[in-house]
């Protein structure tokens, strides 16, 4: 099909097969965003993680390294917020700081996919219009006593081209789609990962030591927030 052909087949189907370029370009558009945001993301948690591991107790400088390489990206939030937690609180309220900053960012890791999910069912809808747009000016043809049965059947394969170009445009959605959605929840859970790996290490704060007692034995110092005069 040359190129003149093309432009024939895509004016007879009320221009659909230009809105599926476009909606193409979209969707190319998007999953190459995404998969770069979200690949830095998922590189940047892998290398806190890793770090983390032979940590047993975590303090504030490690956590201010951890997050200078990573700035505005989901891990970093997660350090910004175990940061922003004072140890004369409860250990519980660590939880629930680390949950409310992953919950924040769960908005900005599964932007616009949304969209990318519209273009897969929108796709073969418009193709379809097209088709059957492109179907009005084929049967135009069988009313006309000159109409050559070529022309009707020429008609009809143009008229089809929407619908390949709808089917085409969310076959390549879908495969993106679902590969961006897949790499969107590894990085929640790991997200969850590290948040269960920073508790874990910023129990040794809360941690109650022994203190030697009357007599010489030993019995539990008073925990620290305590010993920070709030009773």
């Amino acid at each position: 099909m040359n190129l003149d052909t093309f432009m024939h087949a895509a004016n007879s189907t009320g221009d659909i097969v230009y809105l599926m370029a476009l909606l193409l370009f979209i969707a190319l558009t998007i999953a190459l965003e995404r998969a770069w945001y979200l690949k830095r993301a998922l590189v940047a948690g892998n290398r806190i993680m890793a770090k983390l591991d032979p940590v047993t107790r975590l303090e504030e400088q490690q956590l201010l390294d951890l997050g200078e390489n990573c700035k505005n990206l989901p891990p970093a939030q997660v350090l910004a917020a175990t940061l922003k937690h004072d140890l004369d609180h409860e250990f519980e309220r660590l939880s629930d700081r680390i949950e409310e900053a992953i919950l924040r960012e769960a908005p900005r890791i599964d932007r616009y996919l949304w969209a990318l999910d519209t273009i897969v069912t929108l796709a073969p809808l418009l193709g379809l219009l097209g088709t059957i747009l492109g179907m009005f000016s084929t049967f135009h043809v069988l009313s006309d006593a000159a109409g050559a049965p070529s022309q009707v059947t020429g008609g009809v394969a143009e008229a089809l081209l929407a619908t390949a170009s709808g089917l085409f445009v969310a076959i390549i959605g879908l495969v993106l789609f679902n590969g961006l959605n897949n790499r969107v929840r590894v990085i929640m859970h790991q997200l969850e990962t590290l948040k269960v790996m920073i508790i874990n290490r910023m129990y040794p704060h809360y941690r109650i030591p022994l203190q030697a007692g009357p007599r010489g034995r030993e019995r539990p110092a008073v925990p620290r927030m305590l010993r920070a005069g709030e009773i």
